[in-house]
């Protein structure tokens, strides 16, 4: 037997079953096998593996024993001339092993390999070729010389970043994701050393390789895709202090007389750890230090409105008018939960800020010398009221880097491109409509050639081809690509990412289950569950409430102000009188006195069924709420929606109605009446 592949599985279903498909492509023509390691996976794996890749041996294991410890078990049993250790978190290329057993015939000094791997961006991942943790080299990682001087041959030996990674060329040691080993080599120096639970395992087998005489090689002419670091994700495992124990594990075998090694081993262990202490309150910080200065603005904005200019309370009251308001509301929020890490917080910031003025003009009541003017107090309360909780707000609907982590995949989602054009690629353009929640907002297909470009599959363009895929997501602004597997060669798959390393999209793909969409920040689960839920936001009296007082206000706005411009405007034909803008504005009225909301649900869905017939697009009779001048169904009115997307749609909105969601809308649709 020619080749035995090896995967060590913990807890990554999704990208196992990714990972086999592309192997056993890769296989195809080869005399080779299969060995699925698992250690003590709760997530179905096992499962998985024996129902769709029956040709794949496995080896279940009760506990987690580890890389080390689970590689030698299926080494132990492996019948290749050549072993295969590769992480379940990568895809290969279908000529990815013709091209290393080739290497390996033309260069028979060789013991172990490993070849070119990308980031799921299409970036190169250093640590595919690298350097043994001298205490040189050890001092050059953790102090960060090696990343400031990536170019310079003394600073940047760790990851070897001053070599060509487009040149094959002997190194110390390659990435532990994907191990090529002779059965000449294995037999000389053994299995992997079970004292490394994980990480440094790789780098002890390449130093006893080296040690035994082979040589080890970095090969530029196959690449693959490594996901890095999914199962320690799905673990309690410190990720961090397991690396660097490793390391300093690796430098007391080998090393074992240079105690300056250890040392900065260990200072890094420490310094790592202080990194991430600090990196975990540095949010809250930023949010506590932006709401303190917005509220000393509000008193400076509320003292220059209500006086005419600043400076007008005696000199000494200032720190204590310009620090208690702003402690005063930090201290509340900080009890309500305002500066959790998890969340936004935009109703609790505005609850804080009622409650800390209260506060503030309850000790104004019993400290007369600091009673100048309760009118400032009230101005400044009603700017706070608005900014804390809208600075919230717009970080949520811009999505920025800082909002990620309370930004609700929503309207402003990703920007998505869909590689493949096929029965597979159709059923993840409904699948993703399903899921609303999720955030895709689909602007079209990529085809394998350029023939049907400027067609239409389900209401969404073919745009573009796998040729020209670059200028398209330069062109539409594109955030994710998802890649079909079923319909396309991992080849052409690992071509583009490799192509896009230099642009900020995210690459993402889907197993031919159709179950899910792998990328590198998340898996989104695509089964189709059932909206079908017991209460609406739509249907809450705060809502509606809340919803018709915005109607209001804006479309009396509207009317006052903009409302006339539209109007001269299309008396002077400088605007379509039929056009979207004119015809949106010509409902204001209507949403005035209350016919029409803003947002709401599509015009051919009523209110209430009539009796005994159901409705086309609701569920047992369920309230949509008002028809509205725009709505979700309405932005995507250009996509050929079908019956039960449109439900969906409809129900999405039912069930998550709020304020910022009609913000959302609104500016969504602002923003296609503008492009046209």
């Amino acid at each position: 037997m020619t080749l035995s592949v090896i995967i060590v599985n913990y807890n990554v279903r999704q990208f196992l079953e990714n990972a086999l498909t592309s192997v056993f492509r890769a296989l195809e023509g080869l005399d080779g096998e299969v060995i699925v390691v698992d250690n003590a996976s709760d997530d179905g794996s096992v499962e998985m593996v024996r129902k769709k890749f029956p040709a794949a041996q496995v080896l279940a294991n009760r506990e987690n024993l580890g890389f080390a410890r689970a590689n030698n078990l299926a080494l132990t049993g492996a019948k290749g001339r050549y072993f295969l250790l590769i992480n379940p978190d990568t895809i290969v290329q279908e000529d990815t092993f013709r091209v290393m057993l080739e290497f390996f015939r033309t260069h028979p000094e060789t013991g172990l390999a490993g070849c070119k791997i990308l980031n799921p961006d299409g970036s190169f991942q250093l640590p595919c070729r690298r350097s043994f943790p001298t205490p040189w080299v050890a001092f050059t990682k953790v102090f960060g010389l090696s990343a400031l001087f990536p170019q310079s041959r003394l600073f940047g030996r760790y990851n070897l970043t001053y070599l060509d990674p487009d040149a094959s060329y002997e190194v110390d040691a390659v990435s532990g994701s994907f191990m090529m080993l002779t059965r000449a080599a294995y037999e000389k120096v053994g299995g992997l050393d079970e004292s490394f639970f994980m990480y440094g395992e790789d780098l002890d087998w390449c130093y006893r390789v080296r040690q035994a005489g082979f040589a080890v090689h970095y090969v530029h002419s196959t690449q693959i895709v490594h996901f890095k670091g999914e199962s320690t994700r799905r673990s309690n495992i410190d990720e961090v202090r397991v690396f660097y124990g490793a390391m300093e594990l690796f430098v007391e075998k080998h090393f074992s007389k240079s105690r300056v090694g250890g040392f900065f081993l260990r200072l890094g262990i420490g310094l790592r750890g202080a990194a991430a202490v600090i990196a975990r309150f540095a949010r809250p910080l930023v949010f506590a230090m932006v709401d303190a200065v917005l509220v000393a603005a509000t008193l400076m904005m509320a003292e220059l409105l209500y006086f005419g200019h600043l400076f007008r309370f005696p000199p000494y009251a200032y720190p204590i008018i310009w620090v208690i308001p702003a402690a005063t509301v930090l201290l509340v929020g900080s009890f309500l939960g305002v500066y959790a890490t998890h969340r936004g917080r935009i109703r609790r910031a505005a609850a804080a800020v009622v409650i800390s003025y209260v506060l503030i003009a309850a000790a104004v009541f019993f400290f007369k010398e600091f009673a100048f003017s309760r009118a400032v107090a009230v101005i400044s309360g009603g700017l706070a009221f608005i900014l804390l909780p809208g600075w919230r707000a717009i970080l949520r609907l811009t999505g920025g880097r800082a909002g990620a982590a309370v930004h609700q995949h929503g309207i402003f989602g990703s920007r998505t491109l869909i590689v493949g054009t096929g029965s597979a690629a159709q059923e993840v353009l409904r699948r993703l409509r399903a899921r609303v929640a999720d955030g895709y907002d689909v602007h079209g297909f990529i085809d394998t050639n350029s023939a049907h470009i400027g067609e239409r599959i389900g209401g969404v363009e073919i745009v573009g081809s796998l040729e020209n895929v670059g200028k398209v997501i330069d062109e539409r602004r594109i955030t994710d690509v998802i890649f079909s597997t079923d319909e396309l060669p991992y080849t052409a798959i690992l071509t583009v990412i490799a192509r896009s390393n230099n642009r900020s999209v995210n690459f993402r793909l889907v197993p031919t289950s159709l179950e899910s969409i792998i990328g590198k920040t998340r898996i989104d689960d695509l089964d189709t569950l059932p909206l079908v839920e017991i209460d609406y936001n739509i249907r809450r009296l705060r809502n509606r409430v809340a919803k018709r007082v915005f109607d209001v206000m804006v479309s009396g706005l509207g009317l006052l102000t903009l409302y006339p411009i539209v109007w001269v405007l299309r008396l002077l034909r400088l605007l379509p009188g039929k056009g979207r803008v004119a015809a949106a504005f010509d409902k204001f009225p209507r949403v005035l006195w209350g016919d029409l909301s803003l947002v709401g649900r599509s015009a051919d869905v009523a209110c209430s069924p009539t009796p005994g017939e159901q409705s086309p697009y609701l569920l047992n009779g369920a309230y949509l709420g008002p028809e509205g001048v725009t709505g979700l169904v309405q932005l995507h009115a250009s996509k050929d929606l079908s019956r039960e997307e449109r439900e969906r749609y409809e129900l999405y909105y039912a069930k998550n109605q709020s304020l910022l969601l009609d913000v959302e809308i609104l500016l969504k649709s602002m923003m296609n009446a503008i492009r046209g």
